[in-house]
Formats: structure tokens, sequence, C-alpha cells
């Protein structure tokens, strides 16, 4: 599976399991505009740490903080090569 469609699942699965409606999910989408709280994105960047081996916000201290979820597949995607 890809990082990005991983990304996408976990983002879906968090969402129902902390019963947040989810707004249609682009690669502009705002991330704070997702439905997702900080709790979620929390719950997020753990899942992915373990699913993709990567926590590239504890990693690196270069690191801008992505606003769109075509920006936070990208710093997963940079993280994994």
């Amino acid at each position: 599976m890809s990082v990005k469609l991983t990304v996408i699942s976990e983002i879906e699965q968090i969402a129902e399991q902390h019963q947040k409606t989810l707004a249609p999910l682009t690669d502009d989408s705002i991330l704070m505009n997702t439905g997702l709280d900080s709790l979620c994105f929390a719950v997020l960047v753990a899942r992915l740490e373990d699913r993709l081996g990567v926590d590239p916000f504890s990693e690196s201290d270069d690191i801008s903080l992505p606003v769109t979820l075509a920006d936070f597949v990208r710093v997963y995607e940079n993280a994994a090569r």
C-alpha cells in the first residue's frame, strides 16, 4: 500500500473510532478542516509510525508543519526514503 493510501486509510479509521465527521479528503484538504481534532492527529502520527516505521516530526528539527493533506503525505513519503 502506498504512503498516501496508508495515511488516508488511517485518517478514515481514526475518524470513525473517534466519532468524527470527516470532510471529503483531497490533496488540497486543509488538515485543520478535515474534522479531526488534536487528539486524532496525535493518534494518527503514532499509528503511522507503527505502520510506516518513521515519525518525521521527531526525527528532524528542520521540518515545517504540513497544511494540506498533500503536504502531510509528502512529509511521510520523504521520511520513508
